[in-house]
C-alpha cells in the first residue's frame, strides 16, 4: 500500500465524514464530475470581477488543458537514408 492510501486511513472516525475509504470515493466522484474544475473558474470569474485579480502577473502551464483522445497515430514513414553497411570482418 502506498503512503498516499495510508492517509485516507489515518482521518478519525470522529470527524463524521466516514472511514477513509469513504472520503477517498467521494473526492474521485467529485474529480470525475468536475467538481473541482467548477469551482476554480467559479473563483476565477468571482475574484476577477471584484478587481483582484492581476493577469498580467498570470502563469499558464498545461496541468488544466485537457489533452485530446482518439487523434490519428502519425504513419511511420520509412527512412530515405543511407543504412551502415554490415560489418564483414
Amino acid at each position: 500500500m502506498s503512503d498516499r492510501h495510508l492517509a485516507w486511513q489515518l482521518l478519525p472516525l470522529e470527524l463524521g465524514f466516514g472511514s477513509g475509504q469513504t472520503c477517498w470515493r467521494r473526492l474521485e466522484r467529485w474529480q470525475q464530475a468536475g467538481v473541482f474544475d467548477q469551482l476554480h473558474r467559479i473563483l476565477l470569474a468571482e475574484l476577477n470581477a471584484a478587481g483582484e485579480l492581476d493577469w498580467s502577473r498570470a502563469c499558464v502551464d498545461g496541468s488544466h488543458v485537457h489533452a485530446k483522445k482518439g487523434e490519428p497515430t502519425p504513419v511511420r514513414r520509412r527512412s530515405t537514408g543511407g543504412r551502415r553497411a554490415a560489418n564483414t570482418t
